[in-house]
């Protein structure tokens, strides 16, 4: 909502920034955020390794290693409701595996298996406890398979098929159990799919913005798919996709620039993602879901005196809150947590009044 009055809200500082830590080394990531503010992703522990994290939303970088499969790396990509949280791992012999990661980094990891033990990951799981992903059952070629994964760890997983190609991947599952990701059509493009549950394939391609490609990166409860898609010039966009396929997607813009990627929607439909600007440059974006183009670049809406620079926002939850990376102002790449500050929520309102009385509607197709 807060593209409805973009002037009103940049004269104000909207929301706070929280510089997220690391686990003792240089770089983190914030990649899913849940409505109780737990907040997972990556970051470099003393070793430099790469480690899933639970992050500490205060940024008193009480930060919580979640560990692997008793190899060296790992990365936590989903957190449900329940603080349900999934990713991928490294064993001991090397190899990437699904992952549900045990409670507040008690240690208590289990692989969800493959029945050949093939690479894997687990992108997103939903308040059921459902989790999807891929899984690489051709490992030398690179043909990963969307999966529905058996939360049991025991290895009877659906596969979710394709278009026709080799490939697909699942990275979004809603609480009735809608999945989104892209698959490989039989001409080769990789295209967004709303994929068939049962594995029977009766997946739908959600199509592009005119060009060859295209990825569905996150479904909300009321079924509305954001993701990316190529345009006719060749460009990656930021899309609101039809979720029937027909094709009626809509094309969400940039800050100026020429590409964009849409990383999550709410439930009430707030978008947030990433756009360049005209000096060509990454921005985390809040989008205007019309496609009318009244984006908002994050950084406007923080303390120019936080010597932050948002670049990726990743995820949003009911609250408002989002997390994503940007550069702190030691100059280093951290995962970052915004808050909205109060007075947001007056100014939005605000918004929502000017809307009425000029009779507009924010209805989404």
């Amino acid at each position: 909502m807060a593209f409805l009055c973009p002037a009103v809200l940049q004269a104000s500082i909207a929301y706070k920034v929280i510089d997220l830590g690391t686990l003792g080394g240089d770089w983190s990531e914030a990649l899913s955020i849940n409505d109780a503010s737990q907040i997972v992703g990556w970051s470099e522990n003393s070793r430099r390794w790469m480690r899933a994290t639970l992050f500490d939303p205060t940024g008193t970088a009480n930060n919580v290693d979640l560990g692997t499969l008793g190899g060296y790396w790992s990365e936590a990509l989903s957190i449900n409701e329940a603080g349900q949280i999934v990713g991928w791992a490294q064993r001991s012999d090397g190899q990437v595996c699904a992952i549900l990661f045990g409670p507040a980094g008690t240690g208590n990891n289990f692989e969800l298996r493959t029945p050949r033990g093939d690479e894997s990951w687990a992108y997103s799981i939903n308040n059921a406890g459902q989790i999807v992903g891929a899984a690489d059952y051709i490992r030398e070629a690179w043909r990963p398979r969307a999966t529905l994964f058996d939360p049991t760890g025991a290895g009877n997983n659906i596969g979710l098929a394709s278009l026709g190609g080799d490939r697909s991947q699942a990275y979004s599952i809603n609480d009735a159990g809608q999945i989104v990701g892209w698959a490989q059509n039989s001409l080769g493009y990789d295209r967004a799919t709303l994929f068939d549950p049962t594995g029977a394939g009766k997946n739908i391609d959600l199509g592009t913005l005119g060009g060859d490609y295209s990825v569905g990166g996150s479904i909300n409860n009321a079924g509305q798919i954001v993701g990316c898609a190529e345009n006719s010039r060749g460009y990656d966009r930021a899309t609101l996709f039809d979720p029937t396929g027909a094709g009626k997607n809509i094309d969400l813009g940039t800050l100026g620039g020429d590409d964009s990627a849409a990383g999550s929607i709410n439930d009430a439909g707030k978008i947030v993602g990433y756009a360049k600007n005209s000096h060509g440059l990454y921005r985390a974006t809040l989008f205007d879901p019309t496609g009318a183009g009244n984006n908002i670049d994050l950084n406007t809406l923080i303390d120019p005196a936080s010597g932050w620079t948002l670049e990726y926002a990743y995820d949003i939850n009911a609250s408002g809150w989002i997390v994503g990376q940007g550069v702190n102002p030691q100059g280093q790449l951290h995962g970052f947590l915004l808050v909205p500050e109060p007075a947001t929520f007056a100014l939005l309102g605000l918004g929502i009044l000017l809307v009425r009385k000029h009779g507009k509607s924010l209805k989404l197709p």
